[in-house]
């Protein structure tokens, strides 16, 4: 998310889902203003199941005022280094969620939660999206399309490190909005090596 406003209001976000529950997960990057000269970047990890539980200190029940968990940390970052969203699996139905610095490795834990007994493995596809949160809730009448502030990102092949699971890639990208502006947002996707860049915004 190098060329994104260092101002809260974008989520740079990946859905997931498992075997044998309905809903879904989500973990991405939002952008946060900076503190005392450094850069700040907010990590989500997130489960919609109803019945999932935690005990970590990065978490609390509910979920975008829905059941679930939501975990979520700050730490001081680089907007220019890519970053990788971990989901991985503790044991039995626990699932972790890490943000790693791709250019450091540091690794830095955002949450854990437990899914429902019974819950499965990860389901081998789901969506990615960016998302302007402010606008949420908003009438149509309320937003107007040309002061979207400009965002660039780019979401990478997911990967795996799971015996006798392969690599995925990103595909079918698409302009979905709605708030009145779809065709007005300066949306583009372009192929870049090993996943897309995303650019939205003015």
């Amino acid at each position: 998310m190098a060329k994104s406003p260092h101002v809260a209001g974008y989520y740079f976000s990946q859905m997931f889902s498992f075997h044998n529950v309905r809903d879904v997960g989500y973990t991405g990057l939002q952008p946060r203003s900076d503190s005392k000269g450094n850069s700040i970047v907010h990590a989500a990890f997130s489960s919609f199941q109803n019945g999932t539980t935690t005990t970590h200190p990065n978490c609390h029940n509910g979920a975008d005022y829905g059941p679930g968990v939501s975990c979520a940390v700050d730490i001081i970052g680089n907007y220019d280094h890519t970053y990788n969203l971990v989901v991985q699996l503790v044991q039995d139905t626990t699932w972790r969620g890490a943000l790693v610095d791709a250019v450091t490795g540091t690794s830095t834990v955002i949450g854990e939660w437990t899914l429902p007994k019974g819950s499965g493995k990860l389901n081998n596809a789901n969506t990615g999206f960016v998302e302007y949160y402010p606008w949420n809730g908003k009438s149509k009448a309320d937003i107007v399309c040309g002061t979207l502030p400009h965002s660039e990102s780019t979401f990478y092949d997911p990967t795996s490190t799971t015996a006798g699971t392969g690599n995925g890639s990103v595909y079918g990208i698409f302009e979905y909005n709605d708030a009145g502006c779809k065709g007005k947002t300066g949306f583009s996707s372009t192929k870049v090596p090993g996943g897309y860049n995303i650019k939205v915004g003015f």
